[in-house]
């Protein structure tokens, strides 16, 4: 799935992130809307993983949805 579709039915994917992110807060989602970039930095700030890590499995999440 690309960033585009993930960025058009982002409102319905929150819930899905929530879970697969529970560090995340509905603000981080809110402001993410999409937006894979800030999403992976979000995701690498409050779990204190590493980057590629982090990006490996935001694009496992993409594929799953």
């Amino acid at each position: 799935m690309n960033e585009d579709i993930i960025k058009g039915k982002w409102k319905q994917l929150k819930g899905h992130a929530k879970r697969q992110w529970g560090k995340l807060t509905d603000d981080d989602l809110d402001v993410a809307e999409g937006n894979r970039d800030y999403l992976i930095g979000k995701i690498q700030e409050r779990t204190g993983r590493a980057r590629e890590e982090v990006e490996r499995e935001v694009k496992d999440f993409e594929n799953r949805i």
